[in-house]
């Protein structure tokens, strides 16, 4: 028996590369900026997923992504690992999203998918660290959550398994399905791209990507139906423009700074034992260790 599951995932700004115009007036990320990269542990979370499709037989992965247009680069790297189709939730309403609007928007689009068994993310992004994206989605489609979770250990008799870690330990608890799943950076990293993946997925595409640059090929989108990327608007979804975006974001930014850490300043040690000691004593004094 096969499970349907849908993996949140996000693009989002390489905070190793973050400059002076990585945010908005307004306060939001100016994705334009900075280089794009798949969020790492929605990438743990693909791979979970992943990992269900290859020991139950029937099962499919689908992605969800919301962003501008860009982020179906996204799905298409969970294609060439693995995923079986991707949608991408692309309106200039869903600017600006905090995590209510943007759980409100992924909410939606679930809805619309409708047939669902299990729904994965990653515990956090790396462009927030709120981990409450996930739990929100759960919340709005009045589902049981397991975050923190480290493994998924079997799918039976309607209920999942996970082992998940915790404040001075792990656990295995159990939930019934459908249900949502957010997935530690620690867990199992994500395979690599499949070649023979990436050959037969390469022209997936939007159909805003394939109207702002012709196909090669335009014919094959109608011999590969699996080539289309989906992209669905809050129209589409049936969303409120009330609760997308910025309008729905009760979460507002009062200000920004830009802080560079410098050292006060520097001591030069050796190997020898005097130094050596000395630099224990003077950590200890200042309660550093010990």
């Amino acid at each position: 028996m096969g499970f349907k599951i849908i993996v949140l995932a996000k693009q989002v700004p390489d905070t190793r590369n973050v400059g002076k115009d990585a945010m908005t007036a307004e306060g939001t990320i100016n994705r334009a900026a900075l280089p794009a990269i798949f969020n790492p542990e929605d990438l743990n979370a693909l791979e979970q997923a992943l990992q269900l499709k290859d020991r139950y037989p029937g099962s499919t992965v689908t992605l969800l992504t919301m962003g501008p247009g860009r982020a179906a680069e996204v799905l298409r790297e969970g294609l060439y690992r693995g995923a079986d189709a991707g949608y991408l939730l692309t309106d200039r309403a869903f600017a600006g999203a905090d995590t209510l609007a943007t759980s409100y928007a992924l909410a939606t689009a679930i809805n619309k998918i409708k047939d669902y068994d299990i729904i994965i993310c990653g515990r956090q992004a790396i462009d927030g660290d709120t981990a409450q994206v996930g739990p929100q989605v759960a919340e709005k489609l009045g589902l049981t959550q397991v975050t923190y979770a480290e493994e998924i250990m079997s799918v039976e008799n309607g209920r999942i398994t996970v082992k998940r870690l915790i404040d001075g330990g792990v656990e295995t608890v159990e939930g019934p399905l459908p249900i949502v799943v957010t997935v530690n950076g620690s867990a199992a990293s994500c395979r690599p791209r499949n070649a023979k993946l990436v050959q037969k997925y390469k022209y997936a595409s939007t159909a805003s990507e394939r109207a702002q640059s012709a196909p090669a090929y335009p014919e094959i989108f109608e011999a590969k139906p699996y080539l289309d990327i989906r992209e669905w608007s809050v129209a589409d979804v049936d969303g409120d423009v009330k609760q997308c975006g910025l309008s729905g974001s009760p979460t507002k930014v009062k200000g920004i700074q830009n802080i560079v850490f410098q050292a006060k300043e520097s001591k030069t040690f050796t190997s020898s034992d005097a130094d050596v000691e000395n630099l224990i004593v003077e950590l200890l004094e200042n309660h550093t260790i010990g």
